[in-house]
């Protein structure tokens, strides 16, 4: 079998791969994490808000992003955003909206449901003995969250937090609907190119996998640290 495995054909497109796909596959991973984060934690204390339609609001738009699938989402928002903001601003035409930035969006918002469910996970996690000490020394409701309830549930789910991020690193090929080139975009480009498709997918698929399982090892650890903290 790998007789005729051409390993010159890596080894050439080495720098293309990582320099241009992978750079993109990385920053898109972490602006959706830090933007979703970021988010999804806002949504997670709107659907544990007492008003209803708050928790309403946040609860549909979880219940939505959830059932939908990421590449449909992707589809949707990159063909609809231009009159979507064509209505918000109230344009003559519809604005153009570039795949790049779409795709930012589209991840962010997508991520943001899954965020909000660990968060909220994280805050009811929280004793509610040390909410109402919170309350107890003086502080409202955002210092009770600044300072007691939100850097524990952090803290409690970390492990998840990276876990869906991994998620979502893999998530990242799917934006190959856009012509956008990632790492598995640029491989695909390379076997294309130089009709060496064994090659290249393998290779993709070893370098996921290496990526991935030693996140997920390092997660395992943290895991463990945490527990011995609790």
């Amino acid at each position: 079998m790998f007789s005729t495995f051409d390993f010159d054909v890596i080894w050439r497109s080495l720098p293309y791969l990582f320099y241009q796909g992978m750079v993109f596959t990385l920053t898109l991973t972490a602006i959706a994490t830090f933007f979703g984060l970021i988010l999804g934690t806002l949504i997670a204390m709107m659907r544990l808000s007492s008003n209803a339609v708050l928790s309403g609001v946040a609860a549909s738009y979880v219940n939505l992003m959830r059932s939908l699938p990421l590449v449909l989402v992707i589809f949707l928002f990159y063909f609809l955003s231009p009159y979507i903001g064509q209505w918000i601003i109230q344009a003559d035409q519809p604005v153009q909206v570039g795949a790049y930035t779409s795709t930012i969006i589209t991840f962010t918002l997508f991520e943001a449901a899954y965020f909000a469910e660990i968060m909220r996970a994280g805050i009811q996690s929280v004793p509610r003995g040390q909410v109402m000490a919170g309350y107890a020394i003086g502080l409202n409701y955002r210092g009770v969250m600044r300072y007691v309830t939100l850097p524990q549930a952090f803290r409690n789910m970390l492990p998840v937090i990276f876990t869906q991020t991994i998620v979502l690193f893999q998530d990242t090929s799917l934006v190959y609907v856009l012509s956008i080139t990632d790492f598995l975009g640029a491989a695909a480009k390379v076997a294309q190119r130089d009709g060496r498709l064994t090659e290249m997918y393998l290779f993709a698929a070893v370098v996921y996998f290496a990526i991935s399982f030693t996140a997920s090892f390092f997660v395992k650890r943290l895991q463990k640290r945490i527990s011995i903290i609790r």
